[in-house]
C-alpha cells in the first residue's frame, strides 16, 4: 500500500509541477527596469524561494540575446531568484534588469561586479542564504546546485568557485602571496550570507586599491582582506564529489565549447558549464539536461515498478497478473487501464527483476546469441565473424559506461577512494526487443585511494548491465523557434502553426535574387564501364538489356567497353558479339565499344585493355557481367569517386545459391530489386574488391593491375593493398542496388595456394547463411556424420 501511494505521488507530483510551471510561463510578466531607476525599486523575491540570490554580468548589446536565454533556460527554475545587471543606460523588457549607476560596458568589468555584489547586499542581505555571480555564457544545474548549498552550513563564511592562481606567464604578477588564491569567475562564484555581511560593505575601498586588471583576482583579495577566507578547493559532502574544477567546470575549447557531442562526464558531472557564447548552444544544453532528468525519472519509475512487483510477490501475486491484481476488494492496484492519461505502466514488464536469465526462451530460434564486443565486433548475424563496431553500439557503450562509474563512485568521498576507467577489455551483449539490452563487460578500473594508506592500483571488475525498455510512448511538441530569434510578447496570441509556415516561405522567397540568366544545368561525368567477358552469354544477355534500360534508354552518361574472349564454347563468342552489333545498330557505335582477344583469359589484362582506349581524365568503372546495378548506383559512383583524392569501392550484395533456398534466378534482371535485400537471400561482400570506380590517372598512379596473375581472382586484393598504402582516400560502403547474382564458381586445382584458398573460401560463403545450412545439417546430420 505505501508503495502504491508513493508511486502515485512521484507521478501526481510530476504532473501538477509540469502543470504549474506551464502556468507560471504563460502568466508571467517580465519584470522591468528604466535606466536608474531601476536601482531603486528590485522586484520582490518570492518568500517560499530564498536559497541562493544569482546576480549576472551582462551588457547592453547582450541583454535579448545571451541574457534572454540564461533567463528562458536554467534561470525560470533556480531556487530562489535570478537578476541581470548591466550598464547605467540599459534597458529590457524580457528579463528582471538593474541597470548599474554610474557603471559602463568596459572590460574588465571590476566596478560593475563589486557594484552588483553591493547591491545584492543592501537589497537581499536577510532575504536568502546564499548569493552568486554568474557570468551571462554560463549554465547551471539548477537542480545540483540547490542540493550542493542545502548540504553546507550558510552560517559560517564560505567562498566557493574553481580555484585559480593565474596563468603561468601571470605567476608573480598577481600580486598574490603563496597562500593566496582566488576564485575563478567565469563557472561562477558563490558566498555565503556571512562572507557577504562581511565583505560588501568595503567594496569601494576595495575599487580604491586594485592591483590589477582581473575582476575576479580583485574580488578574491577583497574577501580575503575583509572577510579572511581563500576560495574554496573543495567541500567534503557525504553524498557528492565537490571539487570545484568537476563541479564548477570551465572548457577550454573557447568558442568551441559545448557546441559538439555533450554526452562527456564533465557535462553530467558539473553544477555550471562554462563557456555557452551562443544562445542556441545555452537552449541546446537545457534541452539534453532536462533528457537527463527524464531519464532519471523513467529509472526510479522502473524501481518502483520492481519495487511493486517484489511486494505483491511476497502476497501470492504473479507479475503477469498485477495489471488487474487488487489489494483488497475494491482496491485495485492499477485503477488506470492502458490508454488513461494516469496509467502507470506495465509492470508486467518494467517490474521484471534484473537478472540474465529473465528471458525464457520457447524454442531454438528464442534462444539469443550473444555478441563478442573486443577491439572489434564478432557476431554470428554474417559470415565474416568480425566486423567493426558501428558508432551506434560504441555510444551505447559509452552511455552504459559513464553511468556504471556514476554509480561505482557515488559514495567515493566517505570511503576516501576514486575509481576510474581505463578501457573495457571484452564484452558480450545481446538484444531482446521485448525486454531490453544484456551486457556484460570486462572492465579494466584504475583505483586510487587517497586516505590512509595511500595508493594506485589497476583493477578488474566484471559489470552485469541490463537496459529494460520502457513503453512506446508518443509525444506532441509544438512548432518551436528559439526565443531570442523573435520579437513577439508574452502577450501575443499564438500564431497558428500553417500562417508560421506560409510566413516562413514568403519570407524565403523574398530573399532570393531574381535570376536574369539561368545557368545550364552542370553536365554529369561519364562513367566508362570495363567489362572483361568469356563465354557465359546468357548472363552477358541479361547484363546488356540492363545497360540498355538503366543508361542507353534514360541517356545516362555511360559507355561500356566490352572486352570479349574467345574461348571453346565459340557459339558464346558469336553470339555476344552479335548482340553488341546489335545495340550498335540502334545507339550506335559509340553505345558499346567490343575489344576482341584470343588470349587466356586474364581479368587485370582485359581490364588494361579496356583501360588503353580512355584518357587519364575519364572515370573509370571495373564490373562483372554477374552484377545488376540501378542509377542510383551510377550517382553514388560519382559522389564518391574524386580525381587524386578517392576511390570508391562499393561493398554489394551477393545472393546465396538459389538451390538452397528452393529457389531459381530467372534472367529479367528486373526480378533483382531491394527487396531480395535480406539476412536469408544474400550476405554483404565486405572482403570483395572487384568492382571498383576510379580515374585512369590514379590507376595509373597506383602501379595498376598486377598482370602476371591469371585464372581466378587476388589481382583485386593486390590493388586494393596498393591503394590502402597511397595517399587516396578509400571509400567504402555497402550499395543495396549493386547485387551480384549467384553462379558457380570452379577452383582450377593449378591454382597457387593462395589464389585456391581465396577460391574455396568464396566458393564455401556463397552456399547459404549459417542458419539454412545449420537447416540442411539437421536434415542430412546421418548422411553428412557418415
Amino acid at each position: 500500500m505505501a508503495r502504491r501511494k508513493k508511486l502515485v505521488k512521484v507521478v501526481l507530483g510530476v504532473l501538477v509541477g509540469v502543470l504549474i510551471s506551464q502556468f507560471s510561463n504563460r502568466e508571467h510578466t517580465c519584470s522591468q527596469s528604466r535606466p536608474k531607476a531601476a536601482a531603486a525599486a528590485p522586484p520582490p523575491a518570492r518568500s517560499d524561494d530564498n536559497l541562493v540570490f544569482v546576480g549576472v554580468m551582462t551588457a547592453a548589446q547582450y541583454l535579448d540575446t545571451r541574457a534572454r536565454a540564461v533567463y528562458e533556460t536554467w534561470g525560470r527554475k533556480l531556487p530562489g531568484k535570478v537578476v541581470f545587471f548591466s550598464s547605467e543606460d540599459s534597458y529590457s523588457d524580457q528579463v528582471p534588469l538593474v541597470a548599474l549607476p554610474d557603471v559602463d560596458d568596459s572590460y574588465p568589468p571590476q566596478k560593475k561586479s563589486f557594484m552588483m555584489l553591493k547591491y545584492m547586499y543592501d537589497h537581499y542581505i536577510d532575504r536568502f542564504e546564499w548569493f552568486m555571480r554568474a557570468d551571462d555564457d554560463v549554465y547551471v544545474r539548477t537542480d545540483r546546485l540547490e542540493e550542493l548549498l542545502r548540504s553546507v552550513d550558510s552560517r559560517k563564511p564560505w567562498f566557493i568557485g574553481q580555484t585559480g592562481r593565474g596563468t603561468t606567464e601571470e605567476f608573480g604578477t598577481l600580486s598574490l602571496d603563496s597562500d593566496e588564491n582566488f576564485c575563478m569567475g567565469g563557472p561562477g562564484v558563490i558566498f555565503s550570507r556571512e562572507t557577504l555581511k562581511r565583505m560588501a560593505p568595503f567594496v569601494e575601498e576595495c575599487l580604491s586599491n586594485l592591483y590589477t586588471t582581473h575582476e575576479d583576482v580583485e574580488l578574491g583579495r577583497c574577501v580575503r582582506r575583509f572577510a579572511g577566507i581563500s576560495c574554496t578547493w573543495s567541500y567534503e559532502a557525504s553524498d557528492c564529489d565537490c571539487k570545484m574544477q568537476v563541479i564548477l567546470y570551465h572548457n577550454q575549447s573557447g568558442q568551441a565549447a559545448f557546441t559538439g557531442d555533450l554526452k562527456q562526464k564533465e557535462v553530467h558531472r558539473a553544477i555550471t558549464l562554462h563557456p555557452v557564447k551562443q544562445p542556441r548552444h545555452m537552449y541546446r544544453l537545457d534541452k539534453y539536461v532536462k533528457a537527463l532528468q527524464v531519464q532519471s525519472y523513467q529509472q526510479e519509475k522502473i524501481e518502483l515498478h520492481r519495487d511493486i512487483a517484489a511486494s505483491m510477490e511476497e502476497l501470492g501475486f504473479r507479475i503477469r497478473n498485477l495489471q488487474n491484481a487488487s489489494l483488497v476488494e475494491g482496491l485495485p492496484l492499477f485503477p488506470e487501464s492502458r490508454g488513461s492519461e494516469k496509467y502507470l505502466g506495465d509492470t508486467s514488464l518494467l517490474g521484471l527483476p534484473g537478472r540474465l536469465t529473465r528471458q525464457q526462451p520457447r524454442n531454438v530460434d528464442d534462444v539469443l546469441d550473444w555478441e563478442l564486443i573486443s577491439k572489434t565486433l564478432y557476431s554470428w548475424r554474417d559470415l565474416n565473424p568480425r566486423r567493426r563496431i558501428g558508432s551506434c553500439l560504441k555510444e551505447g557503450l559509452s552511455d552504459v559506461v559513464r553511468d556504471i562509474m556514476e554509480v561505482i563512485n557515488s559514495y567515493s568521498k566517505q570511503r576516501g577512494r576514486v575509481i576510474d576507467f581505463k578501457e573495457i577489455l571484452y564484452g558480450y551483449w545481446r538484444l531482446d526487443p521485448v525486454h531490453g539490452v544484456d551486457l556484460i563487460l570486462d572492465l579494466l578500473l584504475v583505483y586510487r585511494k587517497y586516505r590512509g594508506h595511500k595508493m594506485t592500483v589497476q583493477v578488474r571488475r566484471h559489470a552485469y548491465v541490463q537496459q529494460t525498455f520502457t513503453e512506446i510512448s508518443i509525444r506532441e511538441v509544438k512548432n518551436y523557434d528559439f526565443p531570442y530569434m523573435s520579437q513577439r510578447s508574452s502577450t501575443t496570441a499564438a500564431i497558428p502553426v500553417h500562417q508560421k509556415l506560409v510566413k516562413h516561405l514568403v519570407s524565403t522567397f523574398e530573399q532570393i535574387p531574381p535570376i536574369l540568366h539561368p545557368s545550364p544545368p552542370k553536365k554529369q561525368e561519364v562513367i566508362n564501364f570495363v567489362l572483361p567477358l568469356s563465354g557465359r552469354y546468357k548472363i552477358f544477355r541479361r547484363f546488356l538489356k540492363m545497360y540498355e534500360d538503366v543508361c542507353l534508354k534514360r541517356q545516362e552518361e555511360a559507355k561500356l567497353f566490352v572486352v570479349l574472349y574467345q574461348n571453346d564454347r565459340s557459339s558464346d563468342f558469336l553470339r555476344s558479339g552479335a548482340l553488341i552489333e546489335d545495340v550498335q545498330r540502334t545507339y550506335g557505335s559509340d553505345a558499346v565499344v567490343a575489344i576482341y582477344t584470343n588470349e587466356t583469359f586474364s581479368r587485370a589484362r582485359a581490364l588494361e585493355r579496356g583501360l588503353s582506349l580512355l584518357s587519364g581524365d575519364d572515370l573509370v568503372l571495373f564490373m562483372d557481367v554477374d552484377m545488376i546495378f540501378h542509377p542510383r548506383s551510377l550517382q553514388r559512383v560519382r559522389q564518391n569517386t574524386v580525381k587524386e583524392k578517392s576511390v570508391y569501392f562499393p561493398i554489394v550484395y551477393s545472393l546465396y545459391n538459389p538451390r538452397l533456398l528452393n529457389r531459381t534466378y530467372p534472367d529479367n534482371y528486373s526480378f533483382f530489386t531491394d527487396d531480395i535485400v535480406d539476412e536469408d537471400s544474400g550476405f554483404w561482400r565486405q572482403f570483395g574488391f572487384g568492382i571498383v570506380s576510379l580515374y585512369k590517372s590514379d590507376y595509373v598512379g597506383l602501379g595498376g593491375l598486377n598482370l602476371l596473375i591469371s585464372g581466378w581472382g587476388f589481382e583485386d586484393v593486390t590493388f586494393y593493398d596498393n591503394a590502402i598504402k597511397s595517399s587516396l582516400r578509400i571509400v567504402r560502403s555497402v550499395d543495396p542496388n549493386l547485387i551480384h547474382v549467384y553462379h558457380s564458381i570452379e577452383c582450377d586445382i593449378n591454382l597457387d595456394a593462395a589464389q585456391k584458398t581465396m577460391c574455396l573460401g568464396t566458393q564455401a560463403n556463397m552456399l547459404g547463411s549459417l542458419k539454412q545450412l545449420q537447416k540442411v545439417y539437421e536434415r542430412y546430420e546421418e548422411v553428412v556424420v557418415s
